[in-house]
């Protein structure tokens, strides 16, 4: 799927139920920045991701502390790996891609990213290892 197809079907919300998992969330934002300005895309992916958590009734799934995070993650290195394309960029980084024990958990203490204020504003990291 295209950057241009995979956007469409997120926003309008016609991707397969049950199919969208933390690898697809980072997919999702390399074909934002693939296709916008950083800030334009952060804000798209950002009103995109509130919207389809909004629609399954979750909104309280949405954090602004691990949406922004990931999201400039995956810019700079995507500057770091300038051209390469979506499979070559996630072979390139799969500690992107894990979820569990992953990459914002060097950066932040649990109980940060957890809390109400983490899913209402962006934090700054709390942990440096």
């Amino acid at each position: 799927m295209t950057d241009e197809e995979l956007i469409h079907h997120f926003e309008t919300d016609t991707l397969p139920e049950n199919s969208f998992h933390h690898a697809d969330h980072v997919r999702l934002a390399f074909a934002y920045l693939s296709q916008y300005p950083p800030l334009q895309a952060l804000e798209k992916f950002s009103a995109a991701l509130k919207g389809y958590a909004n629609a399954r009734g979750k909104s309280e799934l949405y954090n602004e502390t691990v949406t922004h995070a990931y999201f400039f993650l995956i810019r700079e290195r995507m500057a770091r790996s300038a051209g390469a394309d979506w499979d070559q960029f996630a072979l390139r980084n799969p500690d992107l891609l894990t979820w569990n024990s992953g990459i914002l958990s060097r950066y932040y203490q649990e109980s940060t990213l957890q809390s109400d204020l983490a899913r209402t504003v962006f934090l700054f990291p709390d942990r440096c290892r």
